[in-house]
């Protein structure tokens, strides 16, 4: 386990989490706010197992992380906490038979305060402007607004936020 909330557990992907894990990454309304692309069984497999393996690398600066329920320990969705080029980016996605459920603003409540005890001096988060959930979760934790764009994947209006830690 890395950490836990009230309702939640984020521990490590492991690979009986594949089913779930694919349930997520193929469905369109998932990831249209993501990079917009759903992959077969067989690429979200090979995803997986790439994720999983990059725990025991060296240096590695791309941790994501299941997301499990503690009622009944299922996979419920994907933390990630990355490095992008110099910012440690947060990023969360849940399968969608559990939006709306408070998930997404207690796991990102959580991960600021895990990532200030492991000495995070701040967190950015990138979220196409349509996501209005996420948008709202980001503000209500007090991250600022430091650049809009365009996002490059899916090319739609997007936003980065920031919160010093």
């Amino acid at each position: 386990m890395i950490f836990e909330t009230e309702r939640l557990i984020v521990r490590k992907l492991i690979l009986s989490d594949v089913d779930s894990f694919h349930e997520m990454q193929s469905n369109p309304n998932v990831m249209q706010f993501a990079d917009g692309e759903v992959k077969t069984f067989d690429e979200n497999a090979l995803e997986l197992l790439d994720l999983i393996k990059k725990y025991t690398l060296e240096n590695n600066d791309f941790w994501i992380y299941a997301i499990e329920r503690k009622l009944d320990p299922k996979f419920i969705g994907t933390l990630a906490l990355v490095k992008d080029v110099i910012d440690d980016e947060i990023g969360y996605r849940f399968l969608e038979k559990y939006w709306n459920h408070g998930y997404g603003f207690e796991i990102c409540e959580a991960t600021v305060e895990y990532c200030k005890k492991i000495g995070v001096k701040k967190l950015v988060g990138y979220v196409v402007d349509e996501n209005v959930a996420s948008v709202k979760i980001l503000e209500k934790l007090n991250f600022k607004v430091v650049k809009k764009m365009i996002s490059e994947d899916i090319q739609l209006p997007e936003t980065k936020y920031e919160l010093k830690l």
